[in-house]
């Protein structure tokens, strides 16, 4: 399964790298292919790096304008002339999608894919993954979007939250069918 996962090229503490190396070598352990912003830093190189030390395929998609510091050795890279390019690309590359902790570039990704999922221009199964309760306050509101009708498919539907790697990677594995 292609994973896309949405994150942070930030630095962070290991409250957030912890979780996310762990859920990384899930991915490569998997057998599963990584698809993620092509980045050689911050959380999106802590996730680069356990895919590839437990064997999986690294797919980046970077942007021009940050080509600079993408990946070398990945196993596929491509150079999007923009972010909105780069989005679709990250789209059509995968067939699931996890959003982890991310500052307004992540939260703009997600709130993409889950707007063109809400569509139906895409099926892929979602999952936030709350990494240390980040997103406490987003599921929240996405509580009260939902019970208050302004989501036209249940919430349920729309993405699942996961307050942990195992517990995303076995909702992914579950709904593409893996065995």
């Amino acid at each position: 399964m292609n994973i896309c996962v949405f994150l942070s090229a930030a630095d962070l503490d290991e409250r957030y790298t912890g979780p996310a190396r762990e859920f990384a070598e899930l991915i490569g352990k998997g057998g599963h292919t990584l698809v993620w912003g092509g980045s050689e830093s911050g959380l999106m190189k802590v996730v680069a790096d356990g895919v590839r030390s437990a064997g999986g395929r690294l797919v980046g998609v970077s942007v021009e304008f940050l080509a600079a510091t993408a990946r070398a050795d990945a196993d596929e890279l491509v150079i999007a002339e923009d972010l909105a390019e780069r989005k679709a690309l990250l789209l059509a590359k995968s067939d699931a999608i996890v959003i982890m902790v991310g500052g307004a570039g992540t939260l703009d990704e997600a709130t993409e894919i889950l707007e063109l999922k809400k569509h139906g221009k895409h099926a892929k199964p979602v999952v936030l993954l709350n990494t240390a309760g980040f997103y406490d306050g987003l599921k929240e509101q996405f509580r009260r979007m939902d019970e208050e009708g302004f989501l036209p498919l249940p919430l349920t539907e729309l993405v699942f939250f996961a307050e942990d790697g195992v517990g995303a990677l076995a909702y992914l594995e579950e709904s593409a069918g893996v065995q």
